[in-house]
C-alpha cells in the first residue's frame, strides 16, 4: 500500500473514532508498527491529527470549548496528580494567581491554608478557597457562564493592581511552535496579563492538551513552565528544548 493511501485510511479512521490505537491501524493497513508510527509523526507535523499514548487522536476545533462541568469530569486523576505537585511549589508568604480552570481548581485541597494570598478569576474556586481559610481576592469583570471565569475590561484593570510570586494557568492547547492557546480571545487576554504580572508562571495541563492549537494565543511556549502527567517520549522531546517541563507520574 502506498503512503498517501495508507495515511488517508488512518485519517478516516481517526475521524470516525476520535481516538485510535496503533495496533488497530497496523491491522487495518497490513503494515508494521514502525511504519504506522512514522505515518503518525508525519500527519501530526502536517497538523492533521495528534499523537497520544499508544495511538492517535482527532484535533479539536479551534473554537471548541468545553464547559467547566465537562472539563471537571475528564482525566480527573491526572489533574489531581498535576495539581498536587503544583501546590507543592507554593511557599510561605507567596501571593498566588489561580486561573479559572479545572486543573487549577484541583489545587485548592492541597494549598497551604496559612500565610498565602490567592487572587482568582474563577467563580467556582472562591467557596473552596474560603472553606480552606485562605485569604482570597476576586478580580472584577464579566462572568462568563460556560467556563465560570471573570473576563473583560474590568478583569484586566483589576489584574493591574496586583503582582504575583506565582501564577498557575489552565490552557486548551500547547504546541511547540504556536505556544499556549485557548478558544476565547478575552479569556486569553486575562491569562496573558496574569502571566506578565507574575515572577514565575506555570501551565497545568494533562496530556490531552499537547499538540492542540486553539483560536486565541496566550503566550509563547518559553513563557511558562509546564506541569503535566505521563506523556510520550517523542512529545516530551519536542518541548524540553523550548521550555521547562515537569512530568508528574505519581
Amino acid at each position: 500500500m502506498l503512503t498517501p493511501e495508507r495515511q488517508r485510511i488512518i485519517l478516516q479512521r481517526v475521524k470516525e473514532k476520535s481516538v485510535v490505537k496503533i495496533q488497530e491501524l497496523v491491522e487495518l493497513t497490513g503494515t508494521s508498527e514502525s511504519t504506522i508510527r512514522r505515518d503518525l509523526t508525519q500527519l501530526e507535523q502536517g497538523k492533521f491529527l495528534k499523537r497520544v499514548h499508544g495511538g492517535a487522536a482527532k484535533l479539536q476545533g479551534k473554537l471548541q470549548e468545553p464547559s467547566m462541568i465537562e472539563k471537571s469530569s475528564k482525566n480527573l486523576q491526572q489533574k489531581q496528580r498535576i495539581a498536587k505537585f503544583a501546590s507543592s511549589l507554593i511557599e510561605e508568604g507567596d501571593s498566588i494567581y489561580l486561573d479559572a480552570g479545572s486543573t487549577t481548581f484541583e489545587m485548592i485541597p492541597f494549598l497551604p491554608n496559612k500565610d498565602i494570598v490567592v487572587v482568582t478569576n474563577g467563580i467556582m474556586h472562591v467557596n473552596s478557597l474560603l472553606e480552606k481559610g485562605i485569604l482570597t481576592y476576586m478580580i472584577g469583570g464579566y462572568a462568563k457562564p460556560k467556563t465560570k471565569a471573570l473576563i473583560g475590561r474590568g478583569a484586566l484593570e483589576s489584574l493591574e493592581q496586583y503582582y504575583f510570586d506565582k501564577c498557575f494557568l489552565g490552557v486548551n492547547g500547547i504546541h511547540p511552535e504556536f505556544g499556549y492557546t485557548t478558544p476565547d480571545q478575552e479569556e486569553a487576554l486575562i491569562k496573558q496579563k496574569a502571566m506578565k504580572m507574575a515572577r514565575e508562571s506555570f501551565v497545568l495541563a494533562d496530556r490531552s492538551k499537547f499538540s492542540e492549537v486553539s483560536f486565541a494565543k496566550i503566550g509563547n511556549i518559553n513563557e511558562s513552565m509546564i506541569i503535566t502527567d505521563d506523556i510520550e517520549d517523542e512529545t516530551l522531546n519536542n518541548f524540553e528544548s523550548k521550555t521547562s517541563i515537569k512530568v508528574v507520574t505519581s
